[in-house]
């Protein structure tokens, strides 16, 4: 079959069998942005929207295997990737980046679930930052990631998630997006950070709603319009709307 040319985001993550986060949210909100997806499934999660019962991971071969062929069937635009459970999951996915890099990566740091489960083994974490941050084009932990990310303290004000930030940087990603949705007060502010750019601020009403998947919902959406050929900062902006306009309407 001839390649598909109509522009795709591959997805690479893991399945949540409640539908609230992983693959389906992403699948949901590439969707709604009007491209199609494509998918390299990491790992397979028995889950509710209240715990994790069971996670099984795919063999990094598999996972890479999955993603080769997503690459030569569709036109892949961008990719957005999540729950990357192992350090050998993480060095397959490394080894298509490497193989692929005028496509632009996503990064979301998936650690713990929303209940509490961690996702990544331990050992992963370094291996994650020394071999698959400095391939992509964005990295979006949010403040919980970034303290684990850089072996801190939960970070407390925005001086200190820019320290945090900028430690993080040097370990190679072309740029961050520092999402402050569980940090306090009446306004929900995320940090584009890159290395040679003053900060920019995203800043939105922080809503008493909450739902799952906003982190999934974001990258995702990030990486549709960077698919679509908006800029980092634009693609950042339009994504940041759709997920307050998300929870607000709670459509998603």
């Amino acid at each position: 079959m001839a390649l598909n040319r109509n522009p795709h985001v591959l997805v690479v993550g893991g399945s949540d069998s409640s539908g609230g986060a992983g693959i389906a949210r992403d699948i949901e909100t590439i969707s709604s942005i009007g491209l199609r997806t494509c998918v390299a499934v990491t790992a397979v999660t028995v889950q509710t929207h209240q715990s994790v019962a069971a996670i099984h991971h795919m063999q990094p071969s598999l996972v890479a295997d999955q993603m080769r062929a997503a690459l030569r069937a569709n036109n892949v635009a961008a990719i957005k990737i999540a729950m990357l459970p192992t350090g050998r999951v993480i060095l397959a996915v490394a080894a298509v980046l490497s193989e692929n890099p005028r496509i632009p990566a996503v990064l979301d740091p998936v650690l713990v679930s929303s209940s509490g489960k961690p996702l990544v083994e331990p050992n992963a974490i370094e291996v994650m930052k020394r071999d698959l941050t400095p391939l992509c084009r964005l990295v979006t932990p949010n403040l919980m990631e970034l303290a684990v990310l850089t072996g801190s303290d939960l970070a407390v004000d925005d001086e200190d998630t820019l320290r945090q930030g900028r430690r993080l940087l040097a370990a190679g990603p072309r740029a961050l997006l520092l999402k402050g949705g569980h940090a306090g007060g009446a306004r929900s502010t995320d940090i584009l950070l890159s290395p040679d750019l003053e900060p920019v601020r995203f800043d939105m009403p922080r809503l008493a709603r909450s739902m799952r998947g906003t982190g999934c919902m974001l990258a995702s959406a990030i990486a549709a319009h960077l698919a679509n050929g908006k800029s980092l900062e634009a693609s950042v902006r339009k994504g940041k709307v759709l997920v307050f306009e998300n929870i607000s309407t709670n459509l998603m």
